[in-house]
Parts: C-alpha cells; structure tokens; sequence
C-alpha cells in the first residue's frame, strides 16, 4: 500500500494540509493499517462559514471559523495520536505514555516530512534559498511541530488527563523542540526569534 504523509504546517502557512499515516511496524501491519486523514484548513465543501449572529456582543464569523478549524485539526492530530499507540509494539495505554513515548512520535513523523534541512557538509547549509537541489533529507519543520505538540497538550487535558502528568509538557520534549528549532534556523539559514513591534516615536508635548 502506498502512502503518503505530508508535513504538519506552521500556523502561518495557508495551505491544506491532508495527512495519511501509516504505523511501521511490519509489512502485514503497514498493509492492513488504515490511513488517517487530518487536514488544518478544511475545504469549502466539507464546511459552511458561520453565520453572523445580530448581536454585537456575538465573536466574529472569522474568528469563529478559526476556532473550529483548530478544535478539528486537533481532534484530528488527537486521533492520530491514538492510533499511533495502539500500533505501537507492544500497544501502549495512554495512561502510560511518557514524554519518551512522545519523542518516538515526533521522530516517526519526520520520515514524513517536506523541509529540506542542510546536512553541515552540504555546500548549501545556512543557506536560505539555495540555488539548487541537494541531497540533504526532508524533516517536519520545527513550527509544525511546535503547534502539533501544543495541541496536542490540551486535547490530552480535555480529554481527561491530568496537567501534572501530561506527556506533551514533559521537560524532555521541550528541549527537543528546542533543539529542533536550534538546529533548523543555522541549518536554514533563518532565524525564528519573534520580531519585535516597533514603538511608535514619542513626541514631546508642545510648550505653552
């Protein structure tokens, strides 16, 4: 069976994003795994715009309709996360799920990703537009990533899991995605440090 399994957007992106992974354990679980699909921006035919309530106190259409395109997307990657442990080998329970558990997830979806991340004996590392392809492999992009793991944090909590024991908040997988951050921006050539709003120029009262 053949599969594909494209990358976790940036919040920042805008583009559809339809994933369809399957669990690796063996070639008899790979052919009888079903595909999950998750997709951030669901497509005009599968939802309708909300319609605008008359109250002025009522949210807008927009920020409704962001609203439930995360609450989707998250049920999605929640899902999918659920299907990942009960083809784990040995199956795993959430209830004993631990940040490791979460850090073989997020490296199993690597194989699956549309970054190209520069290898430190590419010609083309640090380079944020190279002028040609090269050999180096495809990950998932650390922004992806981050919101996944965001996510996913608060649909383990919705869903009934304790803050204090919550996988997705472990201290090891922060600072993977801490490295993974790290490791991208030199890789790429980018930097992902927020900008800085610029404050407008005070101007001295005039004197009287």
């Amino acid at each position: 069976m053949n599969s594909s399994f494209q990358e976790f957007e940036s919040p920042n992106s805008t583009k559809d994003i339809i994933i369809h992974p399957i669990i690796p354990d063996s070639a008899a679980t790979i052919a009888s795994t079903t595909s999950i699909m998750m997709t951030m921006i669901p497509s005009s035919s599968s939802s309708s715009p909300p319609t605008p309530s008359s109250s002025p106190s009522s949210s807008s259409p927009l920020s409704t309709t962001t609203s439930s395109r995360y609450e989707n997307q998250k049920r999605r990657d929640w899902n999918t996360f659920g299907q990942y442990l009960r083809n784990h080998r040995p199956p795993l329970s959430l209830s004993r799920c631990s940040g490791a558990h979460v850090l073989e997830f997020l490296r199993y979806l690597d194989q699956f990703g549309k970054t190209k991340v520069h290898t430190q004996l590419c010609p083309f590392f640090g380079h944020p537009q190279p002028p040609s392809p090269c050999p180096c492999p495809l990950r998932q992009a650390w922004g992806s990533l981050d919101a996944l793991i965001g996510r996913l944090r608060a649909a383990f909590e919705e869903n009934g899991g304790k803050a204090e024991a919550n996988p997705f908040g472990a201290r090891a997988v922060r600072l993977y995605l801490r490295e993974v951050r790290d490791s991208q921006a030199k890789a790429r050539g980018i930097s992902y440090e927020k900008k800085k709003r610029k404050r407008p120029p005070q101007h001295p009262p005039p004197n009287h």
